[in-house]
């Protein structure tokens, strides 16, 4: 009873919902997917579609979505992105404006996605912007004035991870920088792009955690409802 009127609400032995996070953020609580069975996230998802409109799942492979989305009507799985999302059709934008989702090379699509997803299911419309990474940059020029457009941007990158630095000293907006896990051995999972990214020269940008582009599209996206709001 206690944790019912502190808001939240059990879901057998394994989950404690946050029910009221919605009233209290403007969005329900997200479920991290990964390394929970199939089982774990069908008895989370059929508690929430009793508490909440909209339903957003990370991490959460192909395999495990198909026996979900059997069970629990009204799901969607984004296979580019790993990711569930319902209980109805991703909404319509709820603001103005929009935000640009830079990735600097197509392996780094997964975590751009991620990103995306998350954007549109918190209302903001998103311009994905792929494959403008710095060894070829002219890819990047090609595309500036779109980038420059946006309210926020979130910038993409595995590697060595320049992207958000070369961003950072062209574009005069919200700078999210993202580091993916992409590369080769010595990229150490991502933690060479990390900490590229920690100690890039331009100032200003923002650094998430290696793959995390749900952490950087949350981000994001409040900044754009509250740029929006004073607009």
């Amino acid at each position: 009873m206690d944790d019912q009127r502190n808001g939240a609400d059990p879901v057998n032995d394994y989950a404690l919902l946050d029910i009221d996070r919605e009233k209290r953020l403007g969005f329900p609580e997200v479920v991290f997917g990964e390394n929970k069975t199939s089982a774990q996230l069908i008895g989370i998802a059929e508690r929430m579609s009793a508490h909440a409109s909209r339903l957003l799942v990370t991490r959460v492979d192909a395999a495990k979505a198909v026996r979900v989305t059997d069970c629990v009507s009204g799901l969607q799985y984004h296979e580019d992105a790993q990711m569930l999302t319902g209980f109805s059709a991703i909404p319509q934008p709820e603001r103005g404006g929009y935000v640009a989702v830079v990735c600097a090379g197509t392996s780094d699509l997964r975590v751009a996605q991620e990103a995306a997803v998350t954007l549109e299911m918190m209302g903001s419309r998103v311009e994905r912007i792929t494959d403008v990474g710095v060894a070829g940059i002219h890819r990047l020029f090609a595309r500036l004035e779109r980038i420059r457009g946006a309210d926020v941007v979130i910038a993409i990158a595995g590697m060595e991870g320049a992207l958000p630095s070369v961003l950072g000293g062209l574009v005069a907006k919200p700078l999210i920088a993202v580091p993916t896990s992409i590369g080769y051995g010595t990229g150490l999972n991502g933690l060479i792009a990390l900490g590229a990214m920690l100690n890039g020269c331009a100032p200003g940008v923002t650094v998430v955690n290696i793959d995390n582009g749900f952490g950087a599209a949350y981000a994001a996206a409040s900044i754009h409802k509250q740029i929006r709001r004073e607009n």
